[in-house]
């Protein structure tokens, strides 16, 4: 049988296949343009996407394990529930869902109340699922680095409550280990969710301040301005992604992405490892400065 890896030529999706090429596994890959794919020798790349109904049911065919990502979009919803009927009907016994924490929290910010469906949906369906709840990635912050080296000002309203930032290695590697211990079970396994975070729980004023310490200059934080975030982000997305963005900062400030009690100690005992910092990810961005 075969672990069906979506969103395979993405940030993370790339990370998962790896990390099951390196677990031993040669899953399927789904990608819209097998022409621009390049994955290790032994992947099989399937064309299709997650509304072209005729392509999710030959990418199903013989598959046991679904990596579910699909990306904020309009019809995210639509997609998601398009390839879980289609998954079901081919067979298609376990899933492991990218959601977000406080999927169930965040309830009028779009793309998290989209999410939370899915995992109703999942969980109706009877699939043996993992859930995988992550905060916000420590990698969105890559786009924002310009702005910090060259005009001192870290400018993501994410407000005082606190974020416990996540890097998408440890998303990835921890989707690798799920994924590869449903598809081994002998039988289903009960529905599990898991947040995703990072062994920080950082604020606007405590990112500012590590920016300040590994670059040797001060950075401050440009505050919790949600209007002026989304007007900044139209400049390069559609206006309802900008507003959704908007919604969930306003969130972020109202609410944080708090995790809960063990919630770091769990992943750390899952990956044998520490986490990965939000501090390590910003002394590399300085270092490449």
């Amino acid at each position: 049988m075969t672990i069906l890896v979506t969103g395979a030529t993405g940030n993370i999706g790339r990370k998962v296949v790896d990390q099951l090429v390196a677990r031993g596994i040669h899953p399927r890959a789904l990608v819209r343009d097998p022409a621009r794919a390049s994955f290790p020798a032994g992947v099989e790349v399937v064309q299709g996407d997650l509304l072209d109904v005729d392509s999710l049911r030959g990418a199903f065919t013989g598959v046991s394990t679904l990596f579910l990502l699909n990306a904020v979009a309009p019809d995210e919803f639509t997609q998601a529930l398009v390839a879980l009927n289609l998954a079901r009907a081919a067979g298609v016994q376990h899933v492991v869902y990218l959601s977000v924490i406080g999927s169930d929290v965040y309830v009028n910010v779009p793309h998290f109340a989209g999410k939370y469906g899915i995992e109703r949906m999942i969980e109706a369906m009877g699939f043996s699922a993992t859930i995988l709840r992550p905060a916000y990635f420590i990698d969105n912050d890559v786009t924002i680095k310009d702005v910090v080296v060259n005009h001192g000002v870290y400018p993501m309203p994410i407000g005082s409550k606190g974020l416990a930032m996540v890097d998408t290695r440890d998303i990835a590697e921890i989707a690798a280990i799920e994924l590869v211990r449903r598809d081994r079970a002998a039988g289903p396994l009960p529905l599990e969710r898991i947040n995703l975070v990072g062994p920080d729980t950082l604020t606007g004023a405590s990112v500012a301040a590590i920016w300040t310490d590994v670059l040797g200059r001060p950075v401050a934080y440009a505050g919790d301005d949600s209007a002026a975030f989304e007007q900044n982000l139209r400049g390069f997305m559609p206006s309802w992604m900008a507003y959704d963005m908007r919604l969930m900062a306003e969130r972020f400030v109202s609410d944080g992405m708090v995790p809960q009690a063990g919630d770091v100690e769990r992943l750390t005992d899952m990956l044998g490892r520490p986490l990965h910092t939000y501090r390590a990810f910003a002394a590399g961005m300085a270092a490449a400065a």
